[in-house]
């Protein structure tokens, strides 16, 4: 199916020379009588490369055939992460780079969406918020609760955030995957 340029919103994914783009940024620039310029900001899917790109009025681009497999995260090693449809068995590695900071959001035996371009794994969908627990963060002073007061957290991925006072060692935390923020304190 042919996309027009008008079609190429934020976060829109299509073909553009053979591979899959999704489209960062968007302007749109309408001349008197004739068409409009759309520019926009492109990242490739498959190596992460950012273009700034110019399309005229009636130009015409394909959708990107791109497809989403559910899989369980295995591994990884310094190239590759590793994960496996649960039920085909099917294994994938997809290069690090492709993974980029949404490894600091999984952890093995988690569930992610793989994104597809064919055959060819090219990212990971993750859910909007993800639980992870804490594994080192500093004890509260008594007192400092009365205000909104934040500390360090390192949690099992890995990753340092920023979170209330009253949060300790052990606790399960919901963070945002798209802001990297605490979001909130998941009771067990």
């Amino acid at each position: 199916m042919a996309l027009s340029i008008t079609d190429l919103k934020k976060g829109k994914v299509f073909e553009f020379e053979g591979q899959p783009f999704r489209v960062v940024d968007y302007a749109q620039k309408v001349m008197g009588r004739g068409g409009s310029i759309v520019n926009v900001r492109i990242k490739s899917l498959v190596d992460g490369k950012v273009l700034e790109k110019t399309f005229k009025g009636n130009e015409q681009l394909n959708n990107a055939d791109v497809n989403q497999q559910s899989v369980q995260y295995l591994y990884s090693d310094d190239k590759n992460y590793y994960f496996m449809n649960e039920q085909t068995f099917e294994q994938f590695s997809v290069p690090s780079d492709a993974v980029g900071d949404n490894s600091r959001y999984i952890k093995e035996g988690d569930k992610v969406d793989l994104q597809l371009f064919g055959k060819q794994p090219i990212g990971l969908v993750l859910p909007k918020n993800v639980p992870l627990k804490v594994v080192y963060t500093e004890t509260a002073v008594k007192g400092d609760t009365s205000t909104a007061i934040t500390k360090d957290a390192t949690l099992e991925s890995g990753l340092i955030i920023k979170v209330p006072a009253f949060i300790k060692k052990g606790d399960i935390i919901s963070v945002d995957t798209s802001t990297g923020l605490y979001r909130e304190r998941i009771r067990v």
